[in-house]
């Protein structure tokens, strides 16, 4: 791939491969595979400009990033899933161009379309309008539909195209707002119970391989130590563990797990190693159903925004009955329509999405993942926050201060071979040490036998 260097900074890279470069589904593939080297810390791809931004630590140096980058060919490209901030950053892109392409199309009709084109094109959008709320009053409910379509038959009876329009254009926006909300709720409650893995320990008879998560399939046998997060469903074939259960079933205690029971996505190996036959990966995995059935079923609009679509409905009876009124005492339509074009219930139903969001971005700029507008508010209502230590308050990060050799053993060649053990097992320090042998150079083959962990002794 041929590319242009954007920003070179300490620590931060982005390339310029032009214009439909990739596509969305290739940018995600070529961002797992940056993420694979050592010293990526994150990635991200814009497919509608080619860009790639990296950040990367004093693991890696630039040059081999760009050499990585040079030598990729479109074969070479995964097909992965995309994680939860390229989901997040996909429906804020689509939502920026649905506000924006609205804004434009509306401007060039304004600017360049005859008026009795404009007109019938305002009367064609017009059409559903009238048949949800023609409907809403047919099935005896007096709520914002019926109010939207009387301002706009109103607007058009009184030939006031212009009115017409601009009432179907701000409902619509409302509409997008709504959806745009809806999804990134959803998309932030997957994120939080997605299996972060990217790869895994595949037993074979030569020994155990490390594969990407990607190529697993049912039958194979994976091997999941102790730190590890189990991300299959399976059955236990050698070996014992204590397995956290609690996403799945709430239950804090860890369960022991030996030849024969099942496990499943998503819960946690707190001490042991075992070899799982895979029984179901991905979308058929018990914790992904779960995750779809949350998103089918779980409103998590904010009360207040409950509260204020039901105002918005409860209203709409006492807006027709004040704009009759006028008519009836002024016999004035363009009073009686000001009535019906000032919608305070659209106004209500459009503000609240707007204050949510907005909250709910201010909070992400400041690093905390608000999974709905029901906890903003719980959040509002507390007294009292209790925090998960690791990754929360601290770094999950620790550093090696010093390597003590005892005997006739050197320095470097305890490092190597505590790195070459512990290179199995994902906990912080286990991470920090294979991390030190790599940033001094101490790289190593695989040179013991089969790593075998005791339950309870490590």
């Amino acid at each position: 791939m041929k590319y242009a260097i954007c920003y070179d900074g300490p620590g931060r890279l982005r390339l310029r491969l032009g214009q439909h470069a990739f596509s969305e589904e290739e940018g995600w593939g070529i961002a797992s595979l940056l993420r694979q080297k050592i010293g990526v810390e994150r990635v991200r791809t814009c497919a509608q400009n080619g860009s790639i931004l990296i950040y990367y630590g004093a693991e890696i140096a630039k040059e081999n990033l760009l050499e990585l980058v040079g030598k990729l060919r479109r074969a070479d490209i995964p097909k992965v899933e995309p994680t939860g901030e390229e989901d997040v950053q996909a429906i804020d892109l689509r939502f920026q161009e649905k506000i924006c392409s609205m804004v434009l199309r509306r401007v060039a009709e304004k600017l360049l379309l005859p008026v009795p084109l404009q007109i019938c094109k305002t009367c064609l959008r017009a059409v559903p309008f009238l048949w949800h709320g023609l409907r809403s009053l047919l099935h005896g409910r007096m709520n914002v539909n019926v109010l939207d379509a009387a301002a706009i038959g109103a607007s058009m009876l009184k030939r006031s195209f212009s009115s017409a329009s601009s009432i179907m254009f701000l409902l619509s926006f409302s509409d997008i707002l709504e959806d745009y909300t809806r999804k990134r709720t959803e998309t932030a409650l997957s994120a939080s119970l997605a299996i972060q893995i990217d790869k895994v320990w595949l037993v074979t008879p030569e020994g155990d391989v490390q594969i990407p998560l990607s190529d697993v399939k049912a039958g194979d046998w994976l091997r999941i130590r102790t730190g590890t997060m189990i991300p299959i469903d399976g059955k236990v074939r050698e070996g014992e563990a204590m397995v956290n259960e609690a996403t799945m079933t709430g239950e804090p205690l860890a369960m022991r797990k030996a030849e024969g029971a099942m496990v499943y996505a998503g819960t946690l190996v707190e001490e042991g190693s075992v070899a799982v036959e895979v029984m179901a990966v991905n979308a058929q995995t018990r914790i992904q159903r779960i995750m779809d059935l949350i998103a089918a079923s779980e409103e998590l609009k904010a009360s207040v925004q409950g509260k204020a679509e039901r105002l918005a409905d409860r209203i709409v009876p006492y807006h027709l009955l004040t704009a009759a009124a006028v008519f009836l005492l002024t016999r004035n339509t363009t009073k009686t329509m000001a009535i019906l074009t000032v919608d305070y219930s659209c106004a209500i139903k459009l503000a609240t999405p707007i204050a949510v969001i907005s909250a709910m971005r201010e909070a992400a700029n400041h690093r905390m993942m608000v999974k709905g507008g029901r906890h903003l508010e719980a959040f509002g209502a507390a007294d009292t926050i209790i925090f998960d230590k690791t990754g929360t308050l601290t770094e999950a990060c620790p550093q090696v201060s010093q390597v003590i050799a005892f005997g006739d053993y050197e320095r470097d060649e305890v490092l190597r071979t505590a790195a070459c053990l512990e290179e199995h097992f994902p906990h912080s320090v286990a991470r920090a040490i294979v991390r030190q042998a790599a940033e001094e150079g101490l790289f190593h083959e695989e040179r013991h036998a089969e790593v075998k962990y005791v339950v309870a002794h490590g």
